[in-house]
């Protein structure tokens, strides 16, 4: 099937299969006038990668994924390592944006709203903030 349909039928656009192919995620056959020859197995890759991506997975656990995926020998316990770790780094996000989202809120909660030029929001925005310290 040439790129147009196999986008239909991954629900992809032609560029992200573009984009897979450079980056070698899928390594579709080319017939003699160079044009994409997909076969049923590029769809599921597709398909496989549509749907990790869907979750939030980065293009490193795909690759990973797809590999685990077509080793049949692969130990079930290294899937869902790779997806634990996915999973802690989705928890410490969801905290982040939780803490974010409080301090907004407190923020909104002392600004007046009114015809006043005095603004909370804007003070607190105008202080520097302190750096922030990776582990």
């Amino acid at each position: 099937m040439n790129i147009g349909e196999i986008a239909k039928r991954s629900n992809l656009p032609t560029k992200t299969i573009r984009y897979y192919e450079e980056i070698s995620l899928i390594q579709p056959k080319r017939d003699a006038n160079g044009y994409r020859n997909f076969e049923e197995t590029d769809l599921h890759k597709l398909v496989f990668l549509a749907r990790a991506r869907s979750l939030g997975f980065n293009i490193e656990d795909c690759r990973h994924l797809l590999a685990l995926f077509e080793d049949k020998s692969r130990a079930s316990s290294d899937v869902k390592k790779l997806a634990l770790s996915h999973l802690e780094r989705i928890d410490q996000k969801l905290a982040e944006l939780q803490s974010m989202r409080e301090s907004l809120s407190n923020l909104v909660q002392t600004c007046a709203g009114d015809s006043r030029p005095d603004c909370p929001i804007l003070n607190d925005l105008a202080h520097m903030a302190p750096p922030i310290v990776q582990p």
